[in-house]
């Protein structure tokens, strides 16, 4: 791990790699630059880094280009472990819950895997 990182990021599965690769380089510019934050600042500014309400520890990394917004769904393991679940892009006010019912289920298939190790 990197000495500057207080926390370190870890992709579970394929989810999140199919979102990134789908998005066009500018936008994948920024989704680095907001894990770079989220790995490098002690205090996250919300509008970056957010818990989910009425979830289990699942948290949205927040990205915004231009008038198009993104989030990446994550959960912590073992303290400053991010562990990184799936992102969409986001086309309403609300998180649609489908997209947080999805995350929370790759949270729960990534600590049973780990379980089963």
């Amino acid at each position: 791990m990197n000495e500057n990182y207080i926390r370190q990021t870890v992709v579970y599965g394929n989810h999140f790699w199919d979102f990134y690769n789908a998005q066009t380089k500018e936008v994948q510019g920024k989704i680095d630059w907001v894990i770079g934050l989220v790995r490098t600042l002690r205090i996250v500014p919300e509008k970056f880094f957010k818990h989910l309400e009425e979830t289990d520890g699942l948290y949205e990394m927040r990205i915004k280009v231009g008038s198009d917004i993104f989030r990446v769904f994550c959960c912590f393991d073992k303290g400053n472990l991010i562990i990184l679940l799936n992102g969409f892009q986001k086309k309403s006010v609300k998180t649609p819950r489908q997209e947080i019912e999805r995350a929370e289920k790759l949270k729960q298939q990534y600590y049973e895997s780990k379980k089963a190790k």
